[in-house]
């Protein structure tokens, strides 16, 4: 990495209504612009493509790309910028062909090292690991903060940490990551603009 200051990779609640999130989303990245805006998943088809055409709107006026959980399918219908993988390297060819070379492909790694080296191998865009503490939404331990020393050291490919991230670990992540996904972090609060502002600033 050329300096220490990651960029914001923003993603929106897991099972998000659309008419629900849109003004808290433009509030959000208003006030503090992602690079990317990551929509997950949990709900209906129906829902997600809603919160898709809602998130795309949003992102594309601000100049900010917009990916989706895993459903390449739902990213071509609905003009998103690419898909956000979560199963590693298993489905990184299949959404590059599906989608095209210009088209973002990022993949969730957990704390696999190889699973990363494998994604990135494949030709995704970037990979991401986590959580980086304890999380009860995420399946599998902690990452080791040395593998993203290491990956910024040693690979080319982007990388983004995500995952129960505090303050702190900003500060200790920042020098070796790319992007930090906050999710999570800011919608379960009161005031997610606050909390973002508190957290990134």
């Amino acid at each position: 990495m050329s300096d220490d200051t990651p960029q914001l990779y923003l993603m929106t609640p897991a099972g998000a209504q659309a008419s629900a999130l849109g003004p808290l989303l433009a509030e959000v990245m208003d006030r503090i612009a992602p690079a990317c805006l990551r929509i997950r998943g949990g709900a209906e088809e129906d829902e997600l493509g809603r919160l898709a055409d809602l998130a795309r709107e949003i992102g594309h006026a601000r100049d900010v790309a917009v990916v989706i959980d895993d459903h390449v399918k739902l990213a071509l219908r609905h003009g998103l910028d690419g898909v956000h993988l979560t199963d590693g390297a298993r489905s990184v060819r299949y959404a590059r062909k599906e989608l095209g070379d210009d088209a973002i492909v990022g993949a969730f790694c957990g704390n696999s090292r190889h699973e990363g080296l494998s994604a990135a191998e494949h030709g995704a865009d970037y990979v991401a690991f986590g959580p980086i503490t304890e999380s009860a939404l995420y399946k599998g331990e902690p990452v080791e903060l040395e593998l993203f020393q290491w990956w910024s050291e040693m690979i080319e490919v982007p990388v983004v940490a995500e995952g129960a991230i505090t303050r702190d670990l900003i500060a200790q992540l920042s020098p070796m990551t790319d992007f930090i996904a906050l999710g999570a972090e800011i919608w379960t609060q009161d005031d997610p603009v606050a909390a973002l502002v508190q957290l990134w600033t």
